[in-house]
């Protein structure tokens, strides 16, 4: 892997590259003789893999004991369930592979399910990364081989056939392999403006949006404004004498009253308010005066995601002064990127800071109350970083996608990553290196394959984890 020149103000994988564009093109083929795009089909298991199992119990060790059981309960669901939980054993494995040596802002964990709409700051509707718990500096091949990874194993689940499948994976390659291209040929500020509005239907996209072939798409799309603090308020809360209470669902849902006087095994917090003043300091001027118009109500331990689980995460109502309207705040446990033990340690002392940061990097538009805080919790020191609960969030149903909608899917994916990694990264030595042949494609389909029959085979290692009695799962309606 190539020397990093990292900074330490931006946490970017690379600084302004003084080259000209020929120079810069010139670099990005001559890496092909490091890393032929051909090579990028090939996925062995090195001698002396690290044990799938083994890095997962490495990482509950740090996680809240009762929660952990509820983690391998959902990645036991299915061999994409299992996928989307293996953050950590994919990047060891990503790690053993050639990359080209260019590196950009990664989001660490790009498959399908992490990718979906929200809502810009000027209230249109954006398709972007929704997750970045994992970002940092990286090769850019660990991002596209994981989401390639991982439409190869959705199609699976969902009974494609081999043709399809490959078809789907083939189309998200091309995706960001011409992607990258258009972007070499544009200026660094278009680069940093460009976005796919759900608004204008994704014009690039507009003849694979349909109700009927891409239902699961579609339904996304018409769904996600109402995914809103108001939505969140009417699921989330009831009223108890007259004031709005989060509702008690243990232990997905368990508010804060309900762990008793021992809040050092919940919250441990010096006050919810101290936390929130200290969030709120990290938030331009006119993001702080919008939050000191709502007032604190309650909070609450909420288990979100897959790999996410037993992660140190609360939920907090507020609501505004004047009118009572509501907001809820997600606040979600930030620790050391998965990708660092095979990159390099992160820029920033604060890994919510590191979320952050890496977030408004890759984003085309980022949440307007995302910031960081650190409290000490649960026993020890513990980063985190603030964000909206929901604010017009939509991802498709993997499980409801057909053929077609997986491919519109795994196309948007593939030019969002694209956009991302041509904002952080050398777009134009990229681009050049991928050129305007489909062997990188046929590569990446390649590896797809053979990388979703080795997430079978360790999908199969955790349930045999289970029966054994070396690992308890805990499944829930």
């Amino acid at each position: 892997m190539s020397d990093r020149i990292r900074s330490a103000a931006s946490g970017t994988a690379v600084k302004q590259n003084p080259l000209s564009r020929e120079e810069r093109s010139a670099c990005g083929k001559s890496a092909r003789a490091k890393a032929p795009r051909s090579c990028h089909a090939v996925w062995e298991a090195p001698a002396g893999r690290s044990d799938p199992l083994d890095l997962l119990e490495e990482q509950a060790q740090t996680r809240v004991p009762d929660l952990v059981p509820i983690r391998y309960g959902r990645m036991l669901v299915s061999p994409f369930a299992y996928h989307r939980g293996v953050a950590l054993p994919m990047a060891s494995d990503l790690a053993a592979t050639t990359d080209c040596g260019l590196e950009v802002q990664l989001c660490g964990d790009a498959h399908l399910a992490n990718f979906g709409m929200f809502g810009s700051p000027e209230r249109h509707l954006f398709f972007d990364v929704n997750d970045f718990d994992e970002t940092s500096p990286g090769p850019w091949e660990w991002d596209v081989k994981r989401l390639a990874a991982s439409l190869e194993v959705a199609g699976r689940e969902n009974d494609f056939s081999d043709r399809k499948r490959t078809d789907v994976v083939l189309g998200a390659a091309r995706s960001y392999r011409r992607t990258m291209r258009e972007f070499a040929g544009m200026s660094m500020l278009d680069v940093w403006y460009a976005h796919l509005d759900v608004d204008t239907l994704l014009p690039q996209f507009r003849s694979l949006l349909d109700p009927k072939k891409t239902p699961s798409v579609w339904r996304a799309i018409n769904e996600a404004r109402a995914h809103d603090s108001h939505q969140a308020y009417d699921k989330l809360t009831q009223l108890v004498s007259d004031q709005p209470r989060i509702i008690s669902d243990p232990p997905l849902i368990v508010p804060i009253e309900e762990f008793g006087d021992d809040l050092a095994s919940a919250a441990g917090f010096p006050s919810v308010d101290a936390m929130i003043g200290a969030y709120r300091s990290t938030l331009p001027p006119d993001r702080q005066h919008l939050l000191e118009q709502y007032r604190f109500v309650q909070l609450a331990r909420k288990v979100v995601g897959v790999g996410s689980v037993g992660t140190d995460t609360w939920i907090v109502l507020l609501l505004d002064h004047a009118h009572n309207s509501p907001v809820f705040l997600q606040i979600k446990e930030a620790e050391a990127s998965v990708l660092e033990r095979f990159t390099s340690a992160s820029a920033f002392s604060n890994h919510g800071h590191r979320v952050v940061a890496g977030q408004r990097l890759m984003q085309a538009a980022s949440d307007i109350l995302l910031g960081w805080e650190r409290a000490f919790s649960a026993g020890r020191q513990r980063d985190y970083y603030f964000r909206q609960l929901r604010d017009w969030k939509g991802s498709a149903d993997v499980a409801g996608m057909t053929p077609p909608g997986m491919q519109l899917w795994g196309q948007m994916c593939g030019w969002t990553l694209a956009r991302a990694h041509a904002r952080t990264g050398d777009r134009i030595a990229i681009a050049a290196y991928l050129g305007r042949s489909d062997t990188f494609d046929r590569a990446l389909a390649a590896f797809s394959r053979a990388y979703a029959d080795q997430n079978e085979r360790d999908y199969q290692a955790l349930k045999e984890a289970v029966r054994a009695g070396r690992i308890v799962a805990q499944s829930l309606p």
